[in-house]
């Protein structure tokens, strides 16, 4: 896994200029300029320069480059890679491949990657996350997941994945009538478990709704609490939400702090678990607030 952080993961058009300067200073973790859904047909190759040109001459801070290629079977996905990555180089941090269905296909990116990189005498190595958005990629999530070093994130994708599996739900990913919990939950643990099984990430679905930012806020927060890592932002507006979701809370830090300095006490006395304002605290819960605090110290802020 690498070191970016992926609370927020903003999404751009690639053929849309205007909008490459505010993505950039919008204080998202990740930033892709999309040369696949969100660009028409015709104006795919157009887009592929404006894209180079962002990711070269912006400025993003901490903000992580990336480009959401076509899908491989497309017409467009071979050249996307080979012009972007040639323009771009060392500026770019990440290629997002969509619409994953197996293994192979990671395996195609990175070693059409690698033969790039090493032609174009490059010492940086090209990150990827792969959308799981078809059946067939969900059923072979865990081969996904491990298919290639160069592998960050899992990203569940909502929108093609109700295409894929024949659901009935609006443009929000919602159903259209009454269901029995949560709608995604199978699909979102069994990318979420994946991801976990390679120790990548797990980036959660863009929630189109841009305007119900409280909606947004829920969706983050149940996957947050499955273990999600992040969630991707289809507006600016949404951004500041998933930063704030997907850190860990003032509260959850002091706790992790109490529960693991009350059990490092207890272990130098040789004791297995402690009581922590009234509840047992051992091994596990030591493990789950050093990761909380591993979280919270890869966040700036903190």
């Amino acid at each position: 896994m690498s070191g970016i952080l992926r609370r927020s993961e903003l999404a751009t058009p690639a053929s849309n200029e205007r909008m490459f300067a505010k993505a950039a200073a919008a204080g998202a973790d990740l930033v892709f300029l999309d040369l696949e859904d969100a660009v028409a047909p015709a104006q795919k190759e157009a887009s592929r320069p404006k894209a180079v040109t962002a990711l070269r001459e912006l400025e993003w801070g901490r903000t992580a480059r990336a480009v959401r290629v076509n899908g491989l079977d497309t017409t467009w996905c071979h050249d996307d890679i080979i012009e972007v990555v040639t323009g771009a180089r060392e500026h770019l941090d990440t290629i997002i491949v969509p619409k994953a269905r197996t293994a192979r296909d990671v395996w195609w990116v990175d070693v059409l990657l690698t033969q790039l990189e090493a032609k174009l005498g490059m010492t940086k190595r090209i990150r990827l996350e792969v959308l799981i958005e078809e059946v067939e990629g969900l059923a072979n999530a865990e081969a996904i997941a491990a298919a290639s070093p160069r592998l960050d994130a899992l990203i569940f994708g909502a929108g093609d994945f109700s295409v894929s599996q024949g659901a009935r739900v609006d443009t929000n990913f919602v159903p259209v009538g009454e269901y029995p919990g949560d709608f995604w939950h199978y699909a979102r643990a069994k990318v979420l478990v994946a991801a976990r099984i390679a120790g990548i990430d797990a980036v959660d679905a863009p929630y189109p709704d841009y305007r119900d930012t409280a909606g947004y806020e829920r969706d983050a927060r149940r996957a947050a609490m499955l273990g999600y890592t992040g969630k991707w932002a289809i507006h600016p507006s949404q951004v500041a939400i998933a930063n704030d979701v997907y850190a860990p809370t003032p509260d959850e830090i002091a706790r992790a702090e109490r529960n693991v300095a009350a059990y490092r006490h207890g272990e130098a006395r040789g004791l297995g678990a402690v009581g922590v304002d009234g509840v047992l605290v051992d091994a596990a819960h030591v493990k789950l607030a050093e990761a909380t605090l591993a979280r919270a110290a890869r966040i700036p802020s903190y």
